[in-house]
């Protein structure tokens, strides 16, 4: 079988990241780079060994014809890159949030459905072993019935009014960065159909949303979720039931996880000592998808971000 062949849509500092996954998945290859700036494209390309450079997405695309296209630039651009590529039959791993409301997520997802062209968002996390360790834990009910669940995740951001977290041109804010996480993991992990959501936003002086508060109703489990951009928080999700508890710390790269007693005695631990590099298991999946020809993971559907933008257009909401 040839190999499978990605290009980058963007230079951005998570694209190293992603490079040495590719190189990690057997019979991957990355064959070119592209950036609005021909100094960054070049650069990179000539940094980590790719064959091409271009400053023009879409002159790459149909120049490579790649298997894949990985989209990394900042959010306010992913929509109209993830619908390029659509446009030229390209599969699409687009980075998280791959969306800023619930418009864009259902046009893109419309246009993937009608050109069968599959699209997922990189919501890398929840391939990660203590992610699928904390699901196995509740299907063999170590702990009952969740009933609670809460989940935080929050540092003190940059406040340079320009940069990509606090600038509302770029899709800055909370929601984008850490709302994503921690919503589209703890949903992932219960498991359970959303039956209500709420949300609301403290606001700065740059015109982001700081500090999200997120409530989410299941058939059986309430969920409290909260990030910030302001205040350095626990960074954990925090999962309870009748027979105990479960604690992820790290909610959006975690390395392990434990399980408690109801009195708060620790049971049993895991951490997870294989992983190298996370972006592994994501770029696994979209060979495995697009090979079998399908449009959509099953770990990371388009409901999924589409419920999330959803998330979004209530924070943009309460301004």
């Amino acid at each position: 079988m040839r190999p499978f062949t990605f290009v980058i849509l963007g230079a951005a500092k998570i694209a190293p990241k992603f490079i040495d996954a590719a190189r990690r998945v057997p019979d991957v290859q990355i064959t070119a780079v592209a950036s609005k700036s021909m100094e960054r494209a070049e650069q990179m390309a000539g940094k980590y060994r790719i064959p091409k450079a271009y400053d023009d997405y879409e002159t790459m695309l149909i120049e490579e014809k790649p298997d894949a296209a990985y989209i990394c630039v900042t959010p306010n651009d992913h929509f109209r890159l993830t619908m390029m590529c659509i446009k030229h039959h390209i599969p699409v791993l687009c980075e998280k949030a791959m969306f800023q409301n619930s418009r864009e997520a259902l046009d893109a997802f419309d246009a993937a459905a009608k050109e069968q062209v599959f699209v997922m968002e990189a919501m890398w996390s929840r391939f990660l072993p203590p992610t699928q360790k904390l699901k196995q834990w509740l299907a063999e009910g170590r702990i009952g019935q969740p009933e609670t669940v809460h989940t935080t995740l929050g540092f003190h951001a940059d406040p340079d009014p320009i940069n990509r977290y606090m600038n509302p041109a770029l899709g800055g804010g909370a929601a984008k960065d850490l709302t994503v996480y921690t919503y589209e993991q703890t949903v992932y992990i219960i498991g359970e159909p959303v039956e209500r959501v709420e949300a609301d936003a403290l606001w700065g002086s740059s015109g982001v949303d700081m500090t999200d508060h997120v409530y989410v109703r299941f058939p059986n489990t309430i969920a409290e979720l909260v990030s910030s951009f302001e205040a350095e928080l626990s960074n954990k999700i925090e999962i309870r039931g009748p027979k105990g508890y479960m604690i992820m710390p790290d909610v959006n790269m975690p390395e392990g996880c434990a399980l408690y007693t109801p009195d708060g005695t620790m049971i049993e631990s895991f951490t997870d000592t294989v992983t190298q590099n996370g972006f592994t298991y994501e770029i696994t999946e979209v060979v495995r998808c697009v090979r079998e020809g399908l449009l959509e993971s099953p770990v990371v559907p388009w409901q999924t971000t589409i419920d999330c933008a959803k998330v979004f257009d209530q924070i943009d909401a309460s301004k």
